[in-house]
């Protein structure tokens, strides 16, 4: 073992350089979640890179927004496939890179998706490149990255097809952002995205002030019930985040909207959520007045299971038996696609990928050194691997 783990970490020394050049190829293709047309030609770019590795690779559509991809290395080796997971797309708007640029300043890599989450899946390329450099053929290795995680698979069924390609694999480890702390995700909260519009009755507000059915006064009982369905201790908050109404200063409003933002812990939460929230819909306060609840986005909890822990175990066993740094775990409010690999039966870990800070944002930057030490990490993980599967 030792001699084969040299020979791969000598791999991976060697393409330092490489990975560098790739990350940035990739970075410089925007892929705004919210732009089919660019999310699929960074998925193309993609395919083509895990193909030059051999991997049998597909595009799934997941109107209306970009494609999924999926590749198997060894579909016919022995053995349950071993799943680097993740998105493609990325969070900022079309024209944001010329802002900022890729470039490496300092060992750090700076550019829109550098971290979240292009810098990820470029580990994972390089781990299968490792791999082969050294004849690997022990077991099947997968990929599957979504392209519309950041635009929380809206409308598209990207999470289905996820859950499909991930059926009956080993493990997965989810390539999102690498935490600062160096720590394994175990486990996000889930979160969906909620409308509730009130429709009443319009009047003019000095005149004809009794003919109305103020939309805005019977949203604010509605607001003040949706408040209620927080419960600290079980995991859910509920925050109304947007509010929109009337149309004059001096007109009843027939017409009031909110946007609702809720966090949850556990899958078999969602139920009870959704029937407080149709309850609260139906409930009228001022007579002659609707209302219509829109579920606009949904992202499911990644919960912590046994087998998640164990998988952790393992590779913070790995990592100290063969020298790689320490690590810790933790659970994060911000949801990922790590919950449906999960949902799926596989035992997976998430905040995988390059280590770095400020996704989402101008700053948003990747520690370049930490893309070799978990490309080694896992590689040597994978030549391992039947520690875990015991």
């Amino acid at each position: 073992m030792e001699k084969v783990l040299k020979q791969v970490y000598d791999y991976i020394d060697s393409q330092k350089d490489a990975m560098v050049e790739t990350l940035g190829e990739v970075v410089n293709i925007e892929s705004y979640g919210y732009s089919k047309e660019d999310v699929n030609k960074v998925a193309i770019k993609f395919k083509e890179l895990f193909e030059a590795e051999g991997l049998c690779c597909k595009l799934i559509p997941a109107e209306p927004n970009g494609y999924c991809l999926s590749g198997i290395l060894g579909k016919d080796r022995p053995g349950k496939p071993i799943i680097f997971s993740g998105h493609m797309d990325t969070a900022l708007e079309i024209g944001t890179l010329a802002k900022r640029p890729f470039k490496v300043v300092d060992g750090k890599a700076e550019g829109i998706g550098v971290l979240d989450m292009k810098g990820g899946i470029v580990i994972a390329l390089y781990v299968i490149k490792a791999l082969n450099s050294i004849g690997y053929d022990e077991r099947p290795i997968k990929v599957i990255f979504a392209g519309d995680e950041e635009a929380n698979h809206i409308g598209s069924n990207a999470p289905e097809i996820m859950m499909a390609e991930a059926k009956g694999g080993l493990c997965a480890f989810n390539m999102e952002t690498g935490l600062i702390d160096n720590a394994i995700c175990v486990g996000r909260r889930g979160r969906i995205g909620v409308q509730l519009e009130v429709t009443g009755v319009s009047s003019h507000a000095g005149n004809d002030f009794a003919s109305g059915r103020n939309a805005i006064a019977e949203m604010a009982y509605k607001i003040i019930d949706v408040q209620k369905i927080t419960d600290l201790e079980a995991g859910i908050s509920c925050s109304t985040t947007l509010i929109n109404g009337g149309h004059s200063a001096n007109a009843i409003p027939s017409k009031c909207t909110i946007d609702i933002d809720i966090r949850f812990n556990k899958v078999s939460q969602l139920d009870e959520i959704k029937a407080k929230l149709e309850a609260i819909a139906k409930n009228q306060v001022i007579d002659q007045t609707s209302c219509e609840v829109r579920y606009i986005s949904k992202m499911m909890p990644y919960e912590t299971t046994e087998d998640t822990m164990r998988l952790y175990n393992f590779i913070k066993d790995t990592a100290e038996e063969f020298g790689f740094r320490e690590f810790g775990y933790r659970t994060v409010g911000g949801a990922s696609d790590a919950s449906y690999l999960t949902i799926a039966g596989v035992p997976t870990l998430c905040s995988c990928g390059v280590v770095g800070e400020w996704n989402h944002t101008m700053r948003e930057y990747a520690i370049v050194d930490t893309m070799y030490e978990r490309a080694k990490l896992y590689a040597t993980a994978i030549l391992n691997i039947a520690k875990f599967e015991k």
